[in-house]
């Protein structure tokens, strides 16, 4: 099994390089995996950028990459490592977790992705049951992909079933066919609650069109760590793909979490992903800071931070193929970054800021007013394709004026325009980026999203913030217990106790929802 990577970091080590020689690495203008990166409209001078690496260096980041990419455990609220680049690792360069290559595992799941790849015939429906990072990668690469002209697809209708709203469930069953339905339940524990009730759900679905318990076995599959209750499930052990430990859920795309990818659109296109993803990783681990491109975007944000104390930041792909885009970034960086105290247990200056974005040019009709002459300065990365994504004979045309808006706004967000009519007047100064992929297909794909996932992870340890865990997403599930309970009985909450569960707000509205 080849990587198929044609492609090279352009970025070479600097380890013996002298201060001098290092500061002068950088330039606004910079390349990796054949992306672009232009940081120029971020108004950060030559003296504020080499103050920013010194900032960097001190406050450890190259240490930590290395111990990242070593298998240190940087996830150290929960001590493990976040190795999550191994899933890409097409090199099958070894890589240790207690002096034990963790590759061979990895490379047995790919053999494993390749043969079902292979056997899976007679499909017209797929429905992928997971939800947070078990949804928003898979879903955002099998749409994204599914607008690359030409590309080879089986064509099936790949369903993603995420929240416990019964009307999305019965939007995905009226339209699959039981009998050449296959489902794909992923969880890493397999006891998160929207994914069990939705997977319950589906099968009862096939036991109502009397798919007798043997074709059901056939028909479910599981990506878990948790193998096991995956089993008490009912999927049957050929069937169920492993999810380690040390892979994060928002992480997880590049594991069999990414079954959907391969098997819409091949083995080949699946690798070819990888392999986009395991470009940056080669980038971000072996670039000089002053050429790394996930260092260079976590740094302009960071200064935008204390030069502005920006709140929130816009993402437009101008590529419809990435529409979903800022949905899965959403996660990536808030549920990551988006935290008060640090890896010490200190009260945190700064975290991740609020992200939303939509793909352009759309973007411009309805939130731009805002970043134009809004009172707060907004952060903008605007990304876009060199070649369009249709053979249709309008194709150039409308791809040379969805570039011309791309930029447009990026020069009038950035110089703004004076008038004595105050309606009339931009402040400009607005800060963004500029990202310019070749062309958009899976290695493109694969190598944007690692690029961000190591922009995400470099603004962690610039924060002194732990990226790779999420306490802050329990509390509402315990919570959600007894409400559920008391929505269920017909006796009021427990209000009485010190430590009882249910607030009188929650009451309140719990008795309405009775009425």
């Amino acid at each position: 099994m080849s990587s198929k990577n044609p492609h090279s970091s352009t970025a070479s080590t600097a380890s013996t390089a002298s201060s001098t020689t290092i500061a002068s690495l950088f330039s606004p203008i910079q390349s990796a995996a054949d992306i672009t990166l232009d940081t120029v409209y971020q108004n950060i001078s030559a003296s504020s950028w080499k103050q920013l690496f010194t900032q960097a260096r001190q406050a450890g980041l190259e240490e930590f990459i290395a111990d990242f990419q070593s298998g240190k455990p940087v996830n150290q609220s929960e001590k493990r490592p976040a190795l999550h680049f191994a899933l890409r690792n097409l090199s099958k360069t070894p890589v240790l977790i207690q002096d034990q290559d963790i590759m061979p595992p990895i490379a047995k799941v790919w053999q494993r992705i390749e043969a079902l790849c292979n056997q899976w015939v007679g499909v017209t429906d797929v429905i992928h049951i997971g939800i947070g990072g078990s949804d928003f990668g898979p879903r955002l690469a099998v749409q994204a992909l599914s607008y690359v002209p030409h590309i080879n697809s089986r064509g099936m209708r790949m369903h993603f079933l995420a929240n416990i709203d019964s009307a999305g469930l019965a939007h995905i069953l009226e339209r699959a066919h039981p009998n050449s339905t296959r489902v794909i339940v992923v969880s890493k524990s397999f006891t998160t609650l929207e994914t069990t009730l939705n997977a319950k759900a589906v099968v009862d679905w096939l036991k109502a069109h009397n798919r007798t318990q043997t074709q059901i076995a056939q028909a479910l599959f599981a990506v878990t760590a948790n193998v096991p209750a995956a089993e008490q499930f009912g999927v049957a052990a050929d069937n169920i793909f492993p999810f380690w430990e040390w892979v994060g859920g928002r992480y997880s795309v590049w594991s069999a979490v990414g079954l959907p990818i391969a098997l819409q659109y091949g083995f080949d296109t699946y690798q070819e992903f990888l392999a986009g993803a395991h470009a940056i990783d080669q980038h971000f681990f072996t670039a000089p800071l002053e050429q790394n491109l996930p260092v260079i975007m976590a740094l302009a944000l960071f200064y935008q931070q204390e030069k502005h104390h920006i709140q929130s930041i816009a993402v437009i792909p101008y590529a419809d193929a990435l529409e979903d885009f800022p949905k899965w970034l959403q996660q990536l960086d808030m549920e990551s970054n988006g935290k008060r105290i640090g890896r010490h247990g200190q009260l945190l200056k700064y975290s991740c800021p609020v992200v939303f974005g939509s793909a352009g040019s759309n973007a411009q009709h309805s939130y731009f007013q805002l970043l134009h002459q809004g009172l707060d300065i907004i952060p903008i990365d605007f990304i876009a394709v060199r070649e369009p994504m249709s053979k249709l004979p309008e194709a150039q045309t409308h791809h040379r004026q969805l570039l011309a808006n791309c930029l447009a706004q990026a020069q009038a967000l950035a110089n703004g325009k004076t008038s004595d009519n105050p309606n009339e007047d931009y402040p400009g100064k607005r800060p963004s980026n500029f990202l310019l992929l070749p062309k958009l297909n899976a290695f493109y794909l694969g190598a944007l999203m690692a690029l961000y996932e190591h922009r995400t992870v470099a603004l962690g340890a610039l924060w002194d913030i732990n990226s790779f865990d999420q306490p802050g997403v329990e509390l509402g599930k315990v919570l959600a217990k007894p409400i559920e309970q008391a929505l269920l009985t017909s006796s009021e909450p427990n209000l009485i106790s010190a430590d009882a569960t249910i607030d009188a707000v929650t009451a309140a509205r719990i008795a309405l929802l009775k009425k």
